[in-house]
């Protein structure tokens, strides 16, 4: 029995029935949850169908809950060379269990302290990390996946970079405009602000330059953003491709074993 609920709570294989259903119907549940959090952003939505929200959040929160626990009691079988604590240890440091258990507890959260429920509002937001659940279902979303696994270092690298420049040219832009625009650029802090919105090349336009040196500067840095926004975007492009040739490779290679004793076939 404990082998058969790991196989329909894993990714469902194409002739499975049961498991197709069970990943369907939490597809649609996690669908259903950032829907109901998104339309109870309208007061009077909220007002009018606070009761039903209330009972599909607490039904939600039961049905995601008996899956986090039954993923941690067939964790052995997902782990098979780790003993049953350290496999439970395993899963519940994962990236998809983590996401499980935050999806959750907002709702537990308030049950067990007395903390100013007011504060813990801002824990309900918690809820839309639900759809990121989605991901142990949606081949696309493990695509991703496996494309910012893989870029992990480069975008790492990537973001400290950027990351320099940020403080670098927030540092001077406060030296340069702070003595004639000091309600502008009052700190470092406050003129990230604008190196933000210049760096992604946005331009709000709410504070900006006025000294000559300020706006040469400012040339320059909205010039290095163009490339710096590339930079990630480039990164995550090859590692879309090299996924595709990774993926299309192993079609070829699969095809050219023969299917009886499973050893390459020659070209001839």
């Amino acid at each position: 029995m404990k082998s058969r609920i790991y196989e329909i709570m894993e990714k469902a294989k194409s002739r499975d029935i049961p498991s197709l259903i069970f990943d369907w119907t939490l597809v649609t549940l996690i669908s259903l949850n950032v829907l109901s959090v998104i339309l109870e952003s309208f007061s009077s939505l909220k007002k009018q169908y606070e009761h039903f929200f209330s009972i599909f959040e607490l039904v939600s929160v039961v049905i995601f809950t008996i899956e986090y626990f039954l993923r941690i009691w067939t964790s052995n079988l997902k782990y098979p060379r780790k003993t049953k604590v350290l496999s439970a240890l395993a899963f519940i440091f994962s990236g998809m269990a983590i996401i499980d258990l935050l999806s959750i507890l907002p709702f537990y959260i308030p049950l067990a302290t007395s903390i100013d429920l007011r504060v813990l509002r801002v824990l309900r937001l918690t809820r839309m990390l639900r759809i990121l659940k989605i991901g142990r279902y949606s081949a696309s979303m493990a695509l991703i996946g496996r494309v910012l696994k893989r870029s992990k270092s480069d975008l790492i690298v990537t973001l400290f970079v950027t990351f320099l420049l940020l403080l670098l040219a927030s540092s001077l832009m406060y030296y340069v405009e702070n003595p004639v625009q000091p309600d502008k650029f009052p700190n470092i802090v406050a003129s990230a602000w604008w190196t933000i919105v210049t760096l992604t090349t946005v331009g709000y336009g709410d504070v900006y330059p006025i000294t000559v040196l300020g706006k040469v500067l400012g040339g320059i840095i909205a010039l290095l953003g163009i490339g710096l926004v590339a930079l990630p975007t480039g990164i995550i492009s090859s590692g879309f491709m090299e996924e595709i040739r990774l993926k299309n490779q192993s079609t070829t290679t699969k095809d050219k074993v023969c299917p009886h004793c499973g050893l390459p076939i020659g070209d001839n």
